[in-house]
Parts: structure tokens; sequence; C-alpha cells
């Protein structure tokens, strides 16, 4: 499944294609934007990372990674995270913005409508995402697309040397009705005794 072109005001939520990884490589070689994420996000960023990126972004089943694009380039990044087991019709959000094109309230529309894509196209019930405390602006991002906070993850993260802690934000499927429909994951099921 893709999700074809979403529009988000002058700019698009689209598959990620091959020819993204130059801007990918371009905008993501920023330690503001690497200092937000988790560390699977390198720092710097080369052009052998974006395409391994698009790789696993293009070969997932069903894709949940999407770019943010203008008309001629991918400036940012969108995906979800799909929860498995008991947490199968939750998801986490993630994303990134070319330091650029900040300040203009695209990645505000962009979580919108991606979160509704994701409640009427995959069946999520809940959505939720985790900034840390000291990144304001996604906290910001998050207020405005009608996440709601539900709480601080304290001494949650180790980043650049220091721990840091977490907003836990979450938005609920408020048309959501029963039986939802899962989106289907291909994580393997290791068995934890202490859970069963």
């Amino acid at each position: 499944m893709t999700i074809g072109h979403i529009a988000i005001g002058k700019y698009t939520i689209r598959d990620w294609r091959e020819d993204d990884a130059a801007s990918i490589a371009q905008y993501a070689n920023n330690k503001k934007i690497w200092i937000n994420l988790r560390d699977a996000f390198p720092y710097p960023y080369s052009m052998l990372d974006a395409e391994a990126f698009l790789r696993k972004a293009m070969g997932m089943e069903p894709r949940t990674y999407f770019a943010i694009a203008s008309d001629d380039e991918a400036i940012g990044s969108i995906g979800l995270m799909p929860g498995d087991d008991v947490h199968r019709f939750t998801a986490e959000l993630g994303y990134w913005l070319a330091e650029p094109f900040w300040g203009n309230g695209i990645m505000t529309d962009a979580v919108r409508a991606l979160s509704e894509y994701a409640f009427n196209e995959l069946g999520i019930q809940r959505i939720f995402a985790e900034p840390y405390t000291t990144n304001a602006a996604s906290a910001r991002v998050l207020e405005k697309s009608g996440f709601s906070l539900e709480g601080v993850i304290r001494a949650a993260v180790f980043k650049d040397g220091r721990m840091l802690d977490q907003y836990l934000y979450a938005k609920l499927n408020k048309n959501a009705s029963f039986p939802f429909r899962p989106i289907p994951t291909k994580r393997l099921n290791f068995l934890n005794p202490c859970f069963l």
C-alpha cells in the first residue's frame, strides 16, 4: 500500500523515491536536526546514509515512512512506527524538516494530515510522540495538531552526552469504531515469560 500524494498547502506528503537521496543527504546533514532525533539518525549524514534509508523506507509494506516534499525535492520526513501485540492499534509518530523551511507551519500541516491518514486508512486508534523536553518547537507542532500532553518521562534519553526528559504526547482516533483494522507488521515475536 502506498500513500500517493496528500496535499498540505504548497507541499505534499508522498512516498519516497530513489531520486530523493541527494536532498535527504543535503538537508539531514544538520546537527540542529540530529540533536532532536534518536541516534539511529546519523550525524554527519551522508549520501550512503540517505540511500540506506530509502531502501528501508521503500521496502516497507505497508509503507509508513513518507517524504514531505515541494514540487522540486524532498524537504523532510514523517513516519509512523506501528506497535504490535497488545499495542497493535497504536503508532509512534516521528518527523524532521529541513531547516530552511522551519517556522512556516509545514510540519503542523503534515502531522495533522498524516494523523488523519493513520486513523482513516490504517485503522490506528492512538498516535503518540515523545519529543525531548529541550525541543519546544516539536511540542508546539504536536499541540497545534491536536495532540494532548499526557506526561513527562523523566531521565529517559541519553543524547549528546546528556540525560534528557521526554514529553509524552498522544492523539486518539475520535471516529474509531470496533472492530479496528490493525496494520500488519512483520516484527519478530520474541516471547518474554515476564509478560505472558
